[in-house]
């Protein structure tokens, strides 16, 4: 791209509405660039509980709406990318002085018949005695249920669906943030920061503002604008501890305080705990877990299971700011909707603004379709929906049925260990051939930086997914992180970052052709 570029679409944010948007209205033909002040998903949408859900909870609040079509996207998204999203059965104990079973087995019911289910098994009752999954909980536990929903790596979910865009026709640029813009002659004339300082002028048809956290502060200070909506920062904190329990079922809990709390196998050795509910007033790049938000999610975990947690057996923690829809006469942080809104200032033929007001992981890809068409309806978008039936990067898996395909991955390479042929599988996809290249033997894969991480996933990273940092690669496209030897994560942080250093990434890497000015 140049200075005075122009686009037909300017997305801000690099979070999953922003990539999502992004994707879908390139999709459609229309020139897009989409600018992010960080790194992909390094806020809010790397901070999720990871899960592909309806939000069994949210039926006590009435959200039905919101439930069913966030249950009829999980199955379209299980199929977009089976490697980095898949089926996850639930295991809720019965509390008897918390919610009565019939109340449980109603909302069950809604939840299994609220949309048409072809990948997950409905619902039932198990006798937590002989299940498997009774066998680390209390023994004053009886009787439980089970039911379906799916499990996701939020931050590669993003990192997809930006290369989609990219791979489609648009230009993403990390960061770059969006200093200001002005309307001028039926169109936006914004000026773009990046993170060395230097300045690009570009002009754009249309703005999105998917800014999360940061929607209303974009509005009002980078284009001088106010909305009808607003959002309510509420931060979500989670622990990972070491494996809890061996079977493959994740939990829900029911507290005291009527939150729920999840404890769901995470990354094969360890157990991931959340999450939080609580309202955050400060900057969302600097959030962080407190001591007693860590004591709590101990305090749920430790009321069900038989061996019992203190933060010291706490192995990392992150915590998210979400940016849910203000609602009046909602003081519950957890009764605050995760429906969304989108927001369209278009008036007197003025170049077109859309703002995304709240939303939740699971109903991007809606939200993504929703804001393109509104756009459409005050600028020309020659192309209808596309998204609801093309798989994602590495998606494109055979019935989508993941563990065949890893096997067949794992066959034709016989030489990569059994877990890096599995792990590159899980979070390539069928692109993990592309990583692979042409390389016979480990050492073609260049030097390994640690277990596992070799320069030539590096490269991959940096070329095609936009990684600049160690961060980049340990915390957000992989969680290579949590595995590091206890007292090497420094070393090895400061070797990929200065691998980074002498490895700088062009960038006019994934950008598309401006139309011209």
């Amino acid at each position: 791209m140049t200075q005075g570029s122009r686009y037909d679409l300017l997305v801000v944010g690099g979070g999953i509405n922003g990539t999502g948007i992004a994707r879908d209205a390139a999709g459609r033909g229309l020139s897009v660039l989409l600018v992010e002040q960080d790194d992909l998903a390094s806020h809010t949408s790397s901070s999720s509980t990871k899960l592909i859900h309806g939000g069994l909870r949210y039926l006590e609040y009435k959200e039905f709406g919101l439930v069913r079509k966030a249950l009829q996207e999980r199955e379209t998204l299980l199929r977009a990318a089976p490697h980095i999203m898949w089926p996850l059965r639930f295991v809720m104990p019965h509390m008897p002085n918390l919610r009565p079973a019939w109340l449980i087995r109603a909302g069950l019911f809604l939840y299994d018949h609220l949309a048409r289910r072809e990948l997950l098994p409905g619902s039932r009752g198990i006798d937590m005695r002989r299940h498997p999954a009774g066998a680390p909980l209390v023994d004053s536990i009886a009787r439980g249920f089970v039911y379906s929903d799916g499990w996701v790596d939020d931050a590669r979910l993003v990192v997809l669906n930006a290369l989609d865009a990219a791979e489609r026709g648009a230009t993403v640029l990390t960061r770059t943030k969006l200093a200001g813009a002005v309307r001028a002659g039926g169109e936006w004339h914004a000026q773009l920061q990046r993170a060395d300082g230097a300045r690009l002028d570009v002009r754009a048809m249309a703005i999105a503002n998917a800014a999360g956290p940061w929607v209303g502060q974009l509005l009002h200070d980078a284009l001088g604008r106010g909305a009808h909506h607003s959002v309510r920062l509420v931060k979500g904190s989670h622990i990972v501890t070491r494996r809890l329990f061996d079977h493959d079922h994740a939990y829900i809990f029911q507290n005291p305080d009527k939150r729920i709390i999840f404890a769901i196998p995470y990354e094969r050795e360890f157990t991931l705990v959340g999450t939080t509910d609580v309202e955050y007033h400060g900057d969302p790049s600097q959030v962080a877990i407190t001591e007693d938000e860590t004591r709590y999610l101990c305090e749920s975990i430790n009321r069900y299971f038989k061996r019992k947690i203190t933060p010291a057996d706490v192995c990392w923690t992150y915590s998210g700011v979400r940016p849910l829809l203000e609602e009046e006469g909602a003081d519950n942080p957890s009764a605050v909707t995760r429906d969304y809104r989108l927001e369209l200032d278009a008036g007197d033929g003025e170049a077109p603004l859309l703002s995304v007001f709240g939303g939740k992981i699971t109903t991007f890809r809606k939200l993504a379709e929703e804001a393109v068409d509104r756009l459409g309806s005050v600028m020309p978008i020659g192309k209808g929906a596309w998204t609801a039936g093309a798989p994602l990067p590495g998606g494109d898996i055979p019935g989508a049925k993941f563990e065949p395909f890893a096997a067949k991955f794992a066959n034709e390479h016989p030489w990569l260990p059994a877990n890096v042929a599995r792990r590159y599988a899980r979070a390539y996809g069928t692109r993990a051939k592309q990583l692979v290249g042409s390389a016979k033997s480990l050492a073609d894969l260049g030097h390994e930086f640690a277990p596992g991480l070799f320069e030539q996933e590096l490269r991959y990273l940096r070329d095609v997914e936009w990684a600049r940092a160690s961060a980049d690669v340990l915390w957000r496209r992989s969680k290579m992180g949590l595995h590091l030897q206890p007292g090497t994560t420094e070393q090895v942080a400061g070797a990929i970052d200065a691998w980074f250093a002498r490895s700088p990434a062009s960038i006019a890497q994934h950008t598309s052709s401006a139309i011209p000015g």
